[in-house]
């Protein structure tokens, strides 16, 4: 398969200077893989070019309108067929359902997991939509990552036998998330703009200088794991990790070094593509041999955050909020219209953000891997075409 190089609109001028420093470049890419390409369609006015507000250079979200309107139409023909819900052990001998997170179902076989990823959007803790051809962005992306990371650390995953699936072998996973953050960001209740505004200067171990404001970017990148309690994240520092028996020292120790080369060679790779790795998280876990392996999912943008890299600098010195290419801006319009934290029953989400919503899955993905997103052409319903494809696999393992 030969290379592809990413279109003009795609590519990076010159990276912001206030990034410089921190993001060296890095090595050649690899080959990419061929996908098929979808046909334009007339513009229409795009609510990315407007994206995080006004006053900056036109949104590269919105550089190749024919292609973003072919996305977001196909995004709404697909919305009475998203993944929502999978019931696997009903259809498929020998699963077993393990665990139903908040976008991800796993199913037990044997000594291998299938992990089923659905379009469910999660943010504050609960399900807020679900966003159309998501699952298979998000899978693919993970894969993506997991291959060209592979030399940082290993990982679980064994095979991908349909768009939204990946069979991972069993291991233990530690009950901490890796989170890695570049900048002083975001809206939620444990994210570092948040608490650093309510004046906490030592955040899960770190020390965060006086005067930072929202946005910048931090002396240098820091970890700030979490630990599950009932259904919310919670801040712990290291220390806390280890003495209550989460973690061994030499596992935590380990895991916290791979989880800050991934996310300095996730930036170096994103800032390539004209975007900016602002924060993620990481989960790993440990298979029966002892080795420590990266699991779940690897700098897609349910787990990470985005931002447009040439108009940060710009946007950051007139106090605007960066062009994001994540699920920050259907966080903010939550927030704007209830109180997600509390509130019982949800509004329902506009159908112009859910689109949108897949279109800048789609163009963080085929922007980062120079690839073109495989939108599917057939309308059989996903989880049959997932049962179908996940038996066969088992049959062959």
């Amino acid at each position: 398969m030969s290379p592809s190089a990413p279109p003009a609109a795609l590519r990076l001028a010159s990276p912001p200077k206030a990034l410089l420093p921190a993001l060296s470049p890095s090595s050649a890419r690899s080959p990419r893989l061929s996908m098929s390409t979808t046909p334009s369609r007339p513009r229409a006015t795009p609510l990315a070019a407007t994206a995080g507000g006004g006053g900056a250079a036109p949104s590269l979200l919105a550089a190749d309108p024919g292609h973003r309107d072919s996305v977001i139409l196909a995004a709404r023909g697909a919305m009475t067929n998203c993944l929502g819900e999978t019931h696997l052990d009903l259809v498929v001998p020998g699963l077993r359902l393990a665990a139903k997170g908040k976008v991800r179902d796993v199913y037990e076989s044997g000594e291998h997991l299938v992990l089923v990823t659905t379009d469910r959007q999660s943010a504050f803790d609960r399900v807020l939509a679900s966003i159309p051809f998501k699952g298979q962005v998000l899978n693919e992306t993970s894969l993506w990552w997991f291959n060209r990371t592979s030399h940082i650390t290993p990982n679980a995953v064994v095979s991908s036998p349909d768009r939204n699936v990946t069979i991972a072998k069993r291991c233990s996973v530690f009950p901490v998330e890796f989170v890695v953050r570049g900048f002083v960001t975001g809206s939620t209740d444990t994210s570092l703009w948040t608490v650093y505004n309510k004046g906490v200067r030592n955040y899960c171990g770190n020390a965060i200088p006086d005067g930072m404001v929202k946005n910048q970017k931090l002396p240098a990148n820091i970890l700030t794991p979490t630990t599950k309690a009932a259904d919310h994240d919670v801040p712990i520092t290291p220390d806390e990790i280890v003495k209550s028996g989460l973690m061994s020292k030499d596992d935590f120790d380990e895991a916290r070094s791979k989880a800050l080369s991934l996310f300095e060679y996730g930036q170096k790779v994103a800032l390539e593509n004209g975007v900016i790795l602002v924060d993620t998280k990481y989960e790993f876990g440990k298979t029966a041999d002892g080795t420590v392996v990266l699991i779940d999912e690897v700098h897609t943008p349910d787990s990470s955050r985005y931002w447009i890299a040439n108009s940060y600098e710009e946007r950051f010195k007139s106090g605007l909020e960066p062009e994001n290419v994540d699920k920050e801006f259907l966080r903010l319009w939550f927030k704007n219209n209830c109180n997600p934290y509390e509130d019982k029953v949800l509004p329902e989400a506009p159908e112009e953000l859910v689109s949108e919503l897949a279109w800048r899955y789609i163009f963080l993905f085929e922007t980062i891997t120079n690839t073109k997103f495989e939108i599917p052409e057939t309308q059989e319903p996903i989880h049959e075409r997932i049962s179908r494809n996940v038996a066969q696999a088992l049959r062959n393992l």
